[in-house]
């Protein structure tokens, strides 16, 4: 079903709400929900909720936390999210490390013991609007199987990059996955299958059934390289958090155990160095006036897709599933 934005922002907000979400958390929480789904990654957005409800309930999120930030070197903080909800740890967090960064040029953080923070582009997209750098990972459960193995041992490990460049900023992110996991959660919300490339079943064999990738193991995307860059990701964020390998993780699909993954902010004030906003902005416009090998398929820049289908959902609203508009709408009436 079609909804607006702002009936889907209202009873998501108010979903939060009804579980000792502070009001202004819980525009934040929705905030990041209903982008996702104006930003066509319905797997990052509303059908999360119903979860995220289900551990605060549970006692696995809590409602009033915003993190313990402390910095532990010059520019490095550590924080302990003391299990609040991801948006709002992450942007606590990043209002502190902008300080940081534009005192120093260059900031880290390393956040623990924080419930899932969403897509990440929310957060780059943030730091780009301070014109900042931001520069964000995170792990998960054990959900990608190594390159030549068929077992799930790696998070989906996602990785986003935002550099100011103006009105259009840079925006990257892309799980170091085929597919992240909320992906394959939303074709089996809608009961559509998955491409054949995108997973295997528990027996190590290609799936097209979402239920059965559920049971088994994402492929990494790019064969070896994806692999390599997840295992990074992986690496880093448990070097500088402190936390649990992806075997050992949970919390950011279930409502059953306390999130142990990890995440990782770097902020970089591009003032720090020699370049400009402007010149970046005018390579961007270069390689999107650069000839297209479809004539009808102009040449995008991380970004702009994501842009342009927002533009779109503004008007249109939002296309969720009707089932899953009810469940929402039951959680924000009580």
């Amino acid at each position: 079903m079609q909804v607006s934005v702002g009936h889907l922002r209202e009873i998501s907000e108010k979903s939060l709400m009804r579980q000792g979400v502070a009001s202004s958390s819980a525009q934040l929480q929705a905030d990041l929900l209903v982008e996702a789904e104006l930003r066509g990654l319905p797997s990052h957005g509303v059908q999360r909720l119903p979860r995220l409800v289900a551990r605060l309930k549970a006692g696995l999120a809590d409602p009033q936390a915003s993190g313990d930030v402390r910095e532990t070197r010059a520019g490095v903080l550590s924080v302990d999210g003391g299990r609040g909800l991801g948006p709002v740890v992450m942007m606590r967090t990043l209002g502190r490390l902008a300080e940081l960064a534009a005192g120093q040029g260059i900031a880290l953080a390393a956040i623990r013991n924080a419930n899932h923070i969403g897509m990440l582009a929310y957060y780059a997209e943030a730091a780009a609007a301070r014109n900042l750098i931001g520069i964000v990972m995170t792990t998960s459960e054990a959900l990608v199987h190594p390159y030549g193995g068929t077992e799930a041992m790696l998070g989906t490990n996602p990785i986003a990059i935002g550099i100011p460049t103006g009105a259009r900023p840079y925006v990257l992110d892309l799980a170091t996955s085929r597919v992240s996991m909320g992906k394959i959660h939303h074709h089996a919300l809608t009961g559509t299958p998955i491409p054949e490339d995108w997973a295997v079943d528990a027996q190590g064999r290609r799936t097209t059934d979402p239920e059965a990738a559920k049971a088994g193991a994402i492929a990494p995307f790019g064969a070896a390289k994806g692999y390599g860059l997840g295992l990074g990701v992986e690496l880093l964020v448990a070097a500088l958090a402190g936390s649990a390998f992806a075997p050992e993780v949970g919390g950011t699909l279930d409502a059953s155990q306390v999130a142990n993954k990890g995440d990782i902010l770097i902020l970089i004030d591009p003032a720090a160095g020699e370049g400009s906003a402007a010149g970046l902005a005018t390579y961007l416009d270069r390689l999107r006036a650069s000839r297209p090998a479809d004539p009808a398929q102009p040449v995008a820049v991380p970004g702009d897709g994501m842009r342009a289908r927002r533009d779109r959902a503004l008007c249109d609203g939002v296309k969720i599933p009707q089932s899953l508009h009810d469940e929402i709408r039951a959680l924000a009436e009580g």
